[in-house]
């Protein structure tokens, strides 16, 4: 086994390798001695900074909540393009990170979502918490877009966010079923019409 070098931030790392672990096969089948051992680290250490499995979950989830909510910023905040062009981004940055055949951990949410909700409520409300923040994030680049005129929708947008969010969701569910990106092909399109966007 690989020792962990004294400046490593072995919290960090646990997390990280069980995103890129789970990620990949779920949460409930993935054991704890799976992860620490592909990140060199051993069992005391785990049990120092996570008091249990779920405990576990609930900061990898809020983690890569983290992550994706600094990503999803950057692009929104990209000088020189308008709201319109930057959710164009971040819809293929969307499609980039749900890849059918393997997300090495970016697809969190959409792996684990399901299989958590209904096993843990700390797992289940940190996923609220995050698609929420998502949700919020979206709506707020909708409202920007309606006040330059690049959205000609008016339509509500913290409804219209919650909407376009959970038609992306479905889509990176049927990709990863159906093995293709057509799914995403249809959700762009679709994305396109609610923000009242012709191409």
């Amino acid at each position: 086994m690989n020792t962990v070098p004294a400046t490593a931030n072995v919290r960090d790392k646990i997390l990280a390798t069980g995103q890129r672990i789970m990620g990949g096969k779920g949460f409930s089948a993935v054991g704890l001695n799976e992860v620490l051992a592909a990140a060199g680290v051993p069992k005391g250490s785990f049990y120092h900074y996570f008091g249990s499995k779920d405990a576990f979950g609930e900061a990898l989830l809020e983690a890569y909540f983290d992550a994706y909510l600094d990503d999803m910023e950057r692009i929104f905040r990209k000088p020189g393009k308008n709201k319109a062009v930057q959710m164009e981004d971040y819809f293929a940055a969307w499609q980039d990170n749900q890849s059918f055949e393997d997300c090495q951990g970016k697809c969190l949410a959409v792996k684990l979502g399901a299989e958590v909700a209904d096993l843990s409520d700390s797992m289940r409300a940190a996923l609220d918490r995050g698609t929420a923040a998502i949700i919020a994030g979206m709506a707020d680049a909708i409202k920007a877009g309606q006040a330059d005129g690049v959205f000609p929708n008016q339509e509500d947008a913290a409804q219209l966010a919650q909407s376009l969010y959970q038609l992306w969701l479905g889509a990176s569910v049927m990709v990863k079923i159906v093995r293709t990106p057509q799914p995403f092909d249809t959700a762009l399109l679709t994305s396109r019409q609610l923000l009242g966007l012709s191409r």
